[in-house]
Order: structure tokens, then C-alpha cells, then sequence
């Protein structure tokens, strides 16, 4: 059997976009702002859907960033908060991007986790969750967020993760329905897609 490769690359747009930035990002919120326009400008240059990321360092460093890749990659598990898990393992040379707990990393997403991504959170090692837009959003869109604990902001409380939720959640929220409003494809395996 031949397999085929698989690797993982953010679009060139992504690269010159950050170019234009600080590589440290003082507050959530301007970390949050980062992720939304990454979200945003996913969304123009066709390169996935509605949904940004980053992985940053204990002192608002962006560490990596990520976007969602389902469509253009084919493959349903490149969202966002996965993009940007994978590049940060990647640039640290670790699975464990926390180090055993040694190290403090913060994941910032434009939309609160599905029910993958949740999952990959603790198993990376981040220790804080900041979340844009609600689940409830997303799904108002068509999307389907999977089967996630009612309970998840407190199970991963319980693991020690601090969760932070609604950071500018209207400006997040209206990428999602500018993508849906806009035609954008709703992807949700198993089911049409909601056009």
C-alpha cells in the first residue's frame, strides 16, 4: 500500500499578516483581536472557515497561530485550536507543550471549543483557555459543536485550566455569521452542508 503524506502548512496570507504585528500581545484582549482577525481573514482569502487560534507564552508571546484548514486540507480535524496546538508542539520540539507543567501556555480561540478540541486541550498541556464567541454562536450558524460535557468549563477546571470565556464575544460571533451570511460552507460530516 502506498500512503499519502500528510503535512501541515498555514497559507503564505498568514505569514506576511503577522509580519505586520508585535510579537507580544499585552492584554487578552489584543490577543483575542489577533484570533478574531485571523478568523476573519481565513474567511477572504478562502483558506477554511470562520475560526482563529493561537498558542501563547506565559508573557503574551504568540508562540503560534492557527486557523481552520477543514476544507482546503480535506480533513476534518484541522480546526483552529488543532492548528495552532500542532504548530506551537512543533516549534517547541514537544508534545507536552507545558513540560510537564513546568511551563505556563495559553491557548486564545475565537470560538469556545468543540468537542475535539476540547479534548486536546488538556492532553497538550495548556493551562489557560481564553474563549470569543460561545458554542451556542456557532451552532446558531449550522455548525455542530459535537458532544461536550454540559460541565466542560468546570472538568477542565478540575485539571487545573483556566478558562476564560466571552473576550469580545460579539466581534467573534459576527465572524461566524458574516461566514454564514456570506455562503460559506457549514461543515458537518454526515449531514449536507447548510449553504
Amino acid at each position: 500500500m502506498n500512503f499519502p503524506a500528510f503535512t501541515l502548512r498555514l497559507p503564505d496570507w498568514t505569514e506576511e499578516f503577522l509580519r505586520h504585528h508585535p510579537l507580544i500581545f499585552s492584554t487578552t484582549e489584543d490577543r483575542m483581536q489577533l484570533v478574531i482577525e485571523l478568523a476573519r481573514r481565513n474567511i477572504t482569502h478562502q483558506s477554511g472557515g470562520p475560526f482563529g487560534a493561537a498558542v501563547f507564552d506565559a508573557s503574551g508571546t504568540l508562540v503560534a497561530p492557527g486557523i481552520n484548514l477543514v476544507i482546503t486540507a480535506n480533513c476534518s480535524i484541522l480546526h483552529a485550536e488543532i492548528t495552532a496546538i500542532i504548530m506551537a508542539q512543533k516549534i517547541l520540539g514537544r508534545y507536552d507543550i507545558g513540560d510537564g507543567g513546568r511551563l505556563d501556555f495559553e491557548l486564545v480561540s475565537s470560538s469556545e471549543p468543540c468537542a475535539m478540541c476540547f479534548g486536546a486541550i488538556p492532553w497538550a498541556g495548556i493551562r489557560r483557555l481564553v474563549c470569543g464567541a460561545r458554542a451556542e454562536d456557532a451552532e446558531s450558524v449550522g455548525f455542530d459543536e459535537g458532544p461536550k460535557p454540559a460541565e466542560w468549563v468546570r472538568d477542565l477546571t478540575n485539571r487545573g485550566i483556566q478558562i476564560k470565556r466571552d473576550v469580545l464575544r460579539f466581534k467573534a460571533a459576527s465572524v461566524l455569521r458574516d461566514y454564514a451570511a456570506g455562503g460559506g460552507v457549514i461543515y458537518n460530516a454526515g449531514q449536507r452542508s447548510v449553504r
